[in-house]
């Protein structure tokens, strides 16, 4: 069995940028990210990776006995960048992805170039719900989540409906149930709240207003307790910000990621929030 996850290279080999890896959150895959590659990959190589059980990777990649933890996937995701010979490089997560990105800015600062946590958290919720879910996972699968997580992950019917939509509920209809709930195991151990001050990447933190699985105060936690952070706050948006506001977080992630000698534009009217 491979020990990396499974991933995808997108971009080029260009000037523009460290290279980037993107982590996606629990219950998707990597496509969560197709929306900001043409955005993303310009001149850079762009890396997506699927979490355990998720898309391409396999369950085994985590142990399924209860003490799978951040740490763990975040050695996984540095397997990846070692594999490529990549010293440095660029991050972006989403929720758990995020959580990962912020476990590397705090414990390999040297390895991480610039930040963007997005619909992410210090602390997402105490130990004993995710080890419940887990639970619940590894019983019934992950079918039961897909109703209740529609109405989370997205602010709009519509978007839940759309193609992208559609197919990242699949993605959580048919994650393996092992994989998943080791995940969650990570979840229940997860908290970096008392580490924030410690990271030094520039940091972009961004929120969907409609959120639900990370209400804005997990941002805001984020922003004041990271030195220096910026923090973007995005309407009409729930937990998967970057299909339901593809342009806004596309425009502010360029921005946030370019080199300082190839700084963007201002980003579209519909960027709110403060920095």
């Amino acid at each position: 069995m491979t020990s990396l996850h499974h991933h995808i290279s997108d971009g080029g080999t260009g000037d523009g940028g460290l290279p980037l890896l993107l982590g996606p959150s629990l219950g998707t895959s990597l496509a969560v990210w197709e929306p900001q590659l043409p955005a993303l990959a310009a001149g850079r190589p762009v890396l997506r990776w699927d979490l355990p059980g998720h898309g391409g990777s396999a369950a085994g990649l985590v142990p399924d006995d209860g003490t799978a933890t951040v740490a763990g996937l975040a050695a996984l995701v540095l397997r990846l960048a070692d594999d490529r010979g990549w010293e440095r490089f660029d991050y972006a997560g989403i929720s758990l992805g995020g959580a990962v990105g912020l476990h590397l800015a705090v414990h390999h600062p040297e390895r991480v170039g610039a930040l963007a946590l997005l619909c992410s958290s210090a602390v997402f919720a105490n130990g004993a719900a995710w080890r419940e879910r887990a639970a619940s996972v590894r019983a019934d699968g992950t079918g039961p989540l897909v109703a209740p997580s529609t109405g989370r992950w997205f602010s709009r019917p519509a978007t839940a409906a759309g193609p992208l939509g559609a197919r990242l509920l699949d993605d959580l209809r048919t994650a393996d149930p092992a994989g998943y709930a080791a995940c969650c195991d990570a979840l229940a151990t997860y908290d970096l709240r008392a580490e924030l001050p410690r990271v030094t990447a520039p940091t972009l933190v961004v929120a969907g207003r409609d959120d639900q699985a990370t209400p804005l105060s997990h941002a805001r936690e984020l922003a004041d307790g990271i030195p220096g952070a910026s923090l973007l706050e995005i309407a009409h948006a729930g937990h998967l910000v970057g299909v339901e506001r593809p342009r806004a977080v596309s425009a502010a992630l360029r921005a946030h990621f370019a080199p300082a000698s190839d700084a963007p534009g201002p980003v579209p009217d519909e960027r709110t929030g403060r920095n």
